[in-house]
């Protein structure tokens, strides 16, 4: 994995449309903000065009960092 989605809680607005849209990707957390917690459940145009380009804030990116590919292994 080179690459996995990222949210930006801070910026997440609970909108839900990721996690309706990719629900195998994304979810809500305890707080109510969209999570990645499967990152291979889709693939990555799936990601990309149905939670990535229709979030209303712009919250979810793609992350290349280590540390966080590393806590899908």
């Amino acid at each position: 994995m080179t690459k996995a989605p990222w949210v930006d809680k801070g910026e997440c607005i609970s909108c839900g449309l990721c996690v309706d849209n990719v629900p195998e990707v994304f979810r809500f957390d305890d707080d109510n903000k969209a999570e990645c917690y499967d990152p291979n459940g889709a693939s990555e145009d799936d990601i990309q065009h149905d939670a990535i380009d229709v979030c209303p804030v712009s919250c979810i990116s793609w992350s290349t960092e280590h540390d966080y590919l590393r806590s899908f292994a």
